[in-house]
């Protein structure tokens, strides 16, 4: 299925070999964790076919309008096919897409995609090459397996909220989706993985994995803190648990972050400083002293820092090779120059919206462009067009057009 949409971007990109050309995908994807996994493989060249129910008016996807900010940023490079799954009509027409397909995604609530007859056991009779990846809140299976997932929910059950924020200031969410973005990332490698094994056996693999298991493998070392040593890690704030001092800091004009945790550079911040004879404290000296004694530390640095505006400590500690920062708003993220050499902001051209930037991938494959090749479709932009590519002639698309199906 090759045919070029409405709003391709210009040929010299659109036509430029990417990693994944020949990958045909069928996305079926709700809410924002599927559609990440999915964006992934979009980004680098894999056909998508993304398969929505016919529009209901007034219904709202939780990413927002359609032609919205998240909408628009989830779903570039794919085309858009109206489906009615529930019908039997609609159902053939799926199964039809599936013989020729290399992945499906889905988000569904595990018992909705058997009741739709659409998961991994009914499709693998069609095509037993088939990639099947899933993601659900808690596991496809156990005590809460029936149960929908939603963001926020898993960063309470994952242990996430309980580390973040304030020391004492009770249970603070990311400011992020981190759950529904971890998983959508993690399931597009695991997808991968199975591809790459299918180049082998010839026989695919259902890839699954949960917010829940994310949100857990995310705590990484925290995870593991526990783990090993039983120790439960509480909120330390802006401090960095364990590498101190790590944290954020005053200054005349802001906040900057300062992390001069090993000793090597804990005694160039204090030569950068200006305050040479911290190194020469006993109770200082070592790593684990400074650990014990963390606020008299950070109490010390932000007298110093507050002195002068943030600036002038970044272009100091950058010359004595100690790592710090600035505390950007969003804004002022975009605006920096490193931002904009890197160029994670990348231009669309919508034929609806015209020309606007949305977050392009920040993975990096020398040699290969990272143009949005398709913005973002109208609802149904491609259903006529994918399903004569499927065998249907312009007839029998009217008449499922007509029934509502399409």
């Amino acid at each position: 299925m090759t045919t070029a949409a409405p709003s391709a971007a210009p040929a010299s990109s659109a036509q430029a070999p990417l990693p994944l050309a020949g990958i045909t995908v069928l996305d079926l994807t709700l809410a924002r964790a599927g559609p990440t996994c999915v964006r992934h493989l979009a980004d680098w060249g894999a056909k998508i076919i993304r398969i929505e129910p016919p529009p209901v008016p007034g219904a709202e996807d939780v990413a927002g309008k359609r032609d919205g900010f998240d909408f628009q940023n989830l779903h570039r490079n794919k085309r858009m096919v109206n489906l009615d799954l529930k019908s039997p009509e609609g159902h053939a027409a799926f199964m039809k897409l599936v013989e020729k397909a290399d992945v499906i995604i889905e988000n569904m609530r595990s018992a909705v995609k058997h009741r739709l007859k659409v998961s991994y056991d009914d499709v693998k009779k069609v095509n037993p090459r088939i990639v099947y990846g899933s993601i659900s809140g808690f596991g496809q299976t156990g005590p809460y397996g029936k149960r929908a997932g939603v963001d926020q929910i898993v960063q309470g059950m994952g242990g996430l909220m309980s580390i973040t924020g304030l020391p004492g200031q009770g249970p603070v969410r990311v400011g992020i989706p981190i759950a529904d973005l971890t998983a959508g990332n993690l399931l597009a490698l695991g997808v991968m993985i199975a591809l790459f094994e299918r180049h082998t056996t010839g026989v695919g693999r259902w890839v699954t994995t949960s917010l829940l298991e994310s949100m857990i493998f995310m705590l990484d070392f925290q995870a593991a803190r526990y783990l090993k040593d039983k120790e439960v890690a509480k909120q330390a704030g802006n401090d960095h648990p364990t590498s101190i001092p790590t944290g954020v800091f005053p200054t005349s004009d802001g906040f900057i972050n300062i992390a001069a945790s090993s000793s090597r550079v804990w005694e160039r911040m204090c030569e950068a400083i200006g305050r040479p004879d911290w190194k020469e404290k006993p109770e200082w000296k070592a790593v684990q002293d400074r650990s014990k004694d963390r606020k008299a530390i950070h109490d010390a640095i932000s007298l110093e820092t507050k002195k002068k505006p943030s600036n002038h400590w970044i272009e100091i500690f950058e010359e004595a090779g100690v790592p710090c920062g600035p505390i950007y708003d969003i804004g002022q993220v975009f605006a920096d120059p490193q931002v904009q050499h890197l160029g994670i902001a990348r231009p669309m051209q919508s034929p609806e919206l015209g020309t606007f930037d949305i977050v392009g991938s920040a993975i990096n494959l020398s040699g290969v462009p990272k143009d949005i090749r398709m913005a973002t479709a109208p609802a149904g932009a491609h259903s006529a067009e994918v399903l004569r590519e499927a065998g249907y002639s312009d007839k029998e698309i009217e008449a499922m057009r007509a029934k509502g199906i399409v």
